[in-house]
């Protein structure tokens, strides 16, 4: 999975961005090497599963929150509600899993604490493993 993310440079020194502080936001998703889907904030809707927290300090997502949710990317808990056709990504407890029209890909499903990172842009284009580039404006 690669994607991008851009928010307001007002808040490059906040502790925490919120979903609600993104001014564009788009994952795409691989398998080997080929393109099996994506997402981005122009898809979002009122049943839509979002929920993003990025430090921009640290230049990660953090993958602990108090309300117990960590990621959700048009990705419920279930991993299982990303539409038809329809591309997500969730990060929690049970960990980092991808949803592929409405389905729950259990193969993709890697350790919860595995960090998740990003890069500032300009970085390489690499959708392979490419962790999230973050751009402030």
């Amino acid at each position: 999975m690669t994607g991008q993310f851009e928010y307001p440079d007002a808040l490059s020194g906040k502790p925490v961005i919120r979903e609600s502080d993104l001014v564009a936001f788009e994952i795409k998703g691989f398998l080997d090497g080929a393109p099996i889907g994506e997402w981005s904030l122009d898809h979002l809707g009122p049943e839509t599963s979002w929920f993003l927290r990025y430090d921009p300090v640290r230049h990660v997502f953090p993958l602990t929150d108090p309300s117990g949710l960590y990621q959700m990317w048009n990705a419920n808990g279930f991993v299982d509600d990303c539409g038809t056709p329809g591309f997500g990504f969730n990060a929690g407890n049970g960990g980092q899993d991808i949803c592929l029209d409405d389905t729950f890909v259990t193969a993709s499903t890697i350790d919860p604490a595995t960090p998740l990172i990003s890069f500032a842009n300009p970085q390489p284009a690499d959708c392979i493993g490419q962790p999230l580039l973050g751009k402030a404006r």
